[in-house]
């Protein structure tokens, strides 16, 4: 997988949920999981405990805080994730900020290659998530099995959600909705569409599809309709130096 000898377990560990074009089932992702990071960890034999700082997209953040409490309780090893948007991210890295891993879309991390910032052989595909729609647990499920259908269950809507990063707010407009549905649209600064939903301050969220299954109070309505479908990837990337993620890998 990596050429380079220093490449850290910990994206050996992620990439294992790279098969999940689409989380359908949160058990058994976890459980995929789980049997990846006890192969990683068995096969290297690290025994020194350390703390890896991990910048995460939500999509990751949501598989790690399932996996993490057992990842940590077999290894001894310490996951400090912190979960926000990409451009956040790169803005701290640039200023100096340290970390060990950062996982986020391609594009984010293609950027911090060019300046030097993580590795380009330890570049890997996590996860590839479709996007569906998010409703509070319990809440009356919107029709939204066709394009038409997805249209009128977001005019019918008294509020919705979504994150500005690319796909989502293209689609709305794509489908000329931008200006009927602007009145009731939160777009948060921060990840946090699918909290809103489960506490019941929007009715409706458009989020990538893993949120829903590891968002307490928030269920998947359903994913978009095949023909307006879209998905998002994250991959993951080490610091240049590696430093702790290095001296992990060298661990015996």
């Amino acid at each position: 997988m990596f050429r380079d000898s220093a490449a850290v377990p910990m994206i050996v560990l992620l990439s294992c949920a790279g098969f999940l074009e689409e989380l359908s089932l949160k058990s058994r992702a976890v459980a995929s999981l789980v049997a990846c990071v006890a192969f990683v960890w068995i096969s290297h034999g690290t025994a020194r405990s350390a703390e890896l700082k991990i910048f995460a997209s939500r999509a990751i953040w949501t598989v790690l805080a399932e996996i993490g409490p057992e990842f940590e309780k077999n290894s001894g090893h310490k996951l400090n994730v912190i979960t926000g948007l990409s451009p956040d991210f790169v803005g701290r890295i640039n200023v100096g900020e340290p970390f060990d891993v950062i996982a986020a879309p391609p594009a984010a991390l293609d950027g911090l290659i060019k300046t030097g910032k993580v590795t380009a052989d330890s570049k890997t595909t996590l996860a590839r998530s479709a996007y569906g729609i998010a409703i509070r647990a319990g809440a009356p499920n919107p029709d939204i099995s066709s394009v038409e259908a997805f249209k009128r269950a977001l005019l019918n809507a008294k509020s919705i959600t979504y994150l500005p990063v690319p796909g989502v707010p293209q689609l709305i407009e794509r489908l000329g909705l931008k200006d009927e549905i602007a009145s009731k649209v939160t777009i948060p600064s921060t990840d946090i569409s699918s909290e809103l939903v489960a506490k019941g301050e929007v009715e409706l969220g458009i989020v990538v599809i893993t949120q829903t299954f590891t968002t307490p109070g928030v269920e998947l309505a359903g994913p978009l309709p095949p023909e307006i479908q879209f998905y998002t990837n994250f991959g993951g990337a080490i610091l240049r130096p590696p430093q702790a993620a290095t001296e992990l890998m060298r661990a015996r």
